[in-house]
């Protein structure tokens, strides 16, 4: 039965806003008069993401977000309905008690769209497809697996837990990164107020003299009057540098150098490969543990990876495991991907136990990553200081020298 957001005033004159399921638009007005509501507005909330939240989330939408779930909601979210699924509810009753505790309005019509697909005869699986922007083609296939194997339950609870587990691994990145780059964000513009009104400050006081400046501070001048004069053309052309590079990036080819590249550089390559392989393994060891056939799963792993190259690495293991290789051998032929995936997938298939292999060496090569991204962000941490109080240094250098030959000749 399909569900019908609406918009409603009660007798008292108070807004009222919910969703009802319904056979059509009219029957669902009936069953508003009927509660003794005055309908406003009524509309459909089944179908696409795009159609069932355009009322409530089309301004976010212009603005590059309007999605309902955020990484963490979506853990949540999930971790949730596995939870009401393993206590004995059904997979309806369950969906039903969510909406109702639905912290948004977009929230509560976007899964009693779910519900009144599955009402219909929908599978879950085919219910969440229908939202590509809130669920990814991963979580549908693990989900669509899970329906089939009947334990989705334990599914969902497993797809939580990477989800948590990917989070936290991101977040524990960027914030490895994030004192770094605001010790540079920090610096860049202390400089940039240094050379455009300090060091012009020491010029004026300077300009009678007809001494010669020393070396340092005629540099420093020279530098700040083309910050002053041409900063804005300066900064358009690097806007435009970084426009381009985006637009090259986004032809294959050069993405597939680029990224060929950046997994060559000695630290950052390092890290980017070990990341990228601690999700394809996470996310193949989640599929294969929910029974997803190993080329759909190989598939589906390969579009997680960002870094193209090693997607095309992955897509290459995929021939061969068509072909008949095992798994581990095939990825052993790819020197990109970390050896520790094939050695732990050549132990899962020995054992007869590849998920739970695949998912030690995804735990193996996260933790890596998060210990070299530590690692990193302490020798940045100094360095950047070092380098900033240089800089700094050389200007109060070219400011103070002047004065101080200015004095020497007056005494």
């Amino acid at each position: 039965m399909p569900a019908y957001s609406f918009e409603a005033i009660d007798a008292q004159g108070q807004p009222r806003k919910g969703v009802l399921e319904a056979d059509t638009a009219r029957a669902a007005r009936s069953l508003l008069r009927a509660q003794a509501l005055i309908p406003l507005a009524v509309s459909p909330v089944a179908g696409d993401a795009s159609q069932a939240h355009a009322s409530s989330t089309g301004w976010r939408r212009w603005f590059g977000g309007g999605r309902v779930f955020s990484s963490t909601t979506l853990a949540v979210w999930t971790r949730q309905l596995a939870g009401l699924m393993a206590a004995g509810l059904p997979l309806e009753r369950a969906l039903t008690a969510l909406t109702e505790e639905s912290e948004s309005d977009a929230q509560r019509d976007l899964v009693a769209s779910l519900r009144a697909e599955v009402n219909a005869g929908s599978s879950f699986g085919r219910a969440l497809s229908g939202h590509p922007r809130e669920f990814s083609h991963i979580y549908t296939a693990v989900v669509g697996a899970g329906e089939q194997s009947g334990n989705l339950a334990l599914v969902l609870e497993r797809l939580a837990d990477d989800l948590e587990e990917r989070q936290a691994l991101q977040q524990k990145l960027v914030g490895a990164a994030m004192y770094p780059a605001i010790v540079t964000l920090v610096a860049i513009a202390i400089v940039i107020f240094l050379m455009s009104y300090v060091v012009p400050q020491v010029a004026n006081v300077f300009a009678g003299t007809k001494r010669a400046l020393p070396t340092i501070t005629a540099v420093m001048l020279a530098m700040s009057d083309l910050i002053r004069q041409h900063g804005w053309l300066m900064l358009g052309m690097l806007v435009v540098a970084a426009m381009a590079a985006r637009f090259a990036l986004a032809q294959e080819s050069i993405a597939l150098k680029f990224d060929a590249f950046w997994l060559r550089l000695p630290l950052v390559g390092r890290l980017a490969r070990g990341y990228n392989a601690a999700r394809f393994a996470s996310t193949l060891a989640m599929l294969a543990a929910a029974g997803v056939p190993i080329l759909r799963a190989l598939q589906a792993a390969s579009e997680t990876l960002s870094n193209r190259a090693l997607r095309a690495d992955a897509q290459d293991a995929l021939v061969l495991v068509r072909e008949g290789a095992p798994l581990a051998s095939a990825l052993a032929g790819k020197k990109r991907f970390p050896g520790l995936v094939s050695m732990f997938a050549r132990l899962g298939e020995q054992t007869g136990d590849l998920p739970t292999m695949l998912q030690r060496a995804a735990n193996q090569l996260g933790a890596e990553v998060q210990r070299r991204a530590m690692h990193l962000a302490t020798i940045l941490e100094p360095l950047l200081i070092v380098a900033m109080g240089a800089v700094v240094m050389m200007i109060v250098l070219a400011v103070l020298l002047p004065i101080i030959q200015l004095n020497q000749f007056v005494k």
